[in-house]
């Protein structure tokens, strides 16, 4: 049923009936409340788990890097590439805004711990994380609107353009930026692909 949120979402209807949900979901109408109160709290729950899933994609691609920078720039560069190979999970989190950005859940509070790091470090001179999340997450979030909205953009290239560009708002250097965006990507498995 959680499939069929998401689904549902990143369609843009949720102006549905709970039948709707179920036959989407191949599920007979009852046992939609076996797991959910409201159609609410099924989009609200979908939102999450797609929140979630891009905060395993973060973990896995940043493991092992110590730099708060590098493992800040490697992530927004793998989550910028990953639009077009997750379009649907893209779409749902595009459909909740901003608001993606006060969660608890997903990349938000991973961003404030590498932003909060950096700060400690000298890394970073944005003013506080919270700044630097909202400054970074709205780019971000530009970003997979752009790609969404522009099929024939180098996905890549236009991550790392970015990238670099965030990377300067924190108080990075150019040529620190430069080199940062020039290093090589893990090779992640995206989810949604397997």
């Amino acid at each position: 049923m959680l499939s069929a949120g998401r689904h549902l979402l990143a369609d843009g209807k949720v102006a549905v009936s709970i039948q709707e949900i179920t036959d989407a979901a191949g599920v007979g109408f009852g046992s939609f409340y076996n797991h959910f109160d409201s159609k609410e709290e099924l989009f609200a729950e979908a939102v999450a788990d797609a929140l979630d899933t891009w905060g395993m994609l973060r973990d896995q691609v940043v493991d092992g890097i110590d730099d708060p920078a590098e493992v800040f720039a490697t992530s927004f560069r793998i989550l910028g590439r990953a639009q077009r190979h997750v379009p649907e999970l893209v779409q749902v989190v595009l459909s909740q805004g901003m608001s993606v950005l006060n969660t608890d859940r997903g990349v938000r509070p991973r961003a404030v711990a590498d932003l909060d790091e950096g700060i400690r470090q000298g890394r970073f001179t944005v003013p506080s994380s919270e700044m630097g999340l909202m400054m970074s997450g709205s780019a971000l979030l530009g970003l997979m609107q752009l790609l969404a909205a522009h099929p024939d953009l180098d996905d890549g290239r236009a991550s790392d353009d970015y990238t670099r560009h965030v990377l300067l708002m924190l108080g990075i250097d150019r040529d620190e930026a430069d080199r940062l965006v020039g290093l090589p990507l893990p090779e992640v498995p995206i989810p949604g692909l397997d």
